[in-house]
């Protein structure tokens, strides 16, 4: 089975709930074998345009893993951390 990649990109609007937030879920994340490959970082523009928002990518080892933890009771407390203090598209995608 191929890892599966959970890719974010973050505008912080309010910085109060953020550092609990990323402790937590990094935690929770971990639990469930992701880890992180890209954590924020300056962005190259190698070609086409880049908007300026943080980005974040981990590595699962399914994409079943990530919706099962996206989907679960403990990410849903987790994520009420970040309510109303950021915008983020965030996407699953399978490796190959």
């Amino acid at each position: 089975m191929p890892a599966a990649y959970l890719i974010v990109q973050i505008k912080i609007t309010r910085e109060k709930g953020w550092p609990e937030y990323r402790q937590k879920v990094s935690e929770l994340f971990a639990q469930h074998g992701g880890r992180y490959l890209v954590r924020g970082g300056p962005v190259e523009v190698l070609e086409g345009s880049y908007d300026g928002r943080r980005l974040v990518v981990f590595e699962f080892s399914s994409i079943e893993v990530i919706h099962s933890v996206w989907n679960s009771p403990e990410y849903a407390d987790v994520k009420k951390l970040r309510e109303g203090a950021g915008e983020l598209d965030v996407w699953a995608v399978p490796g190959v």
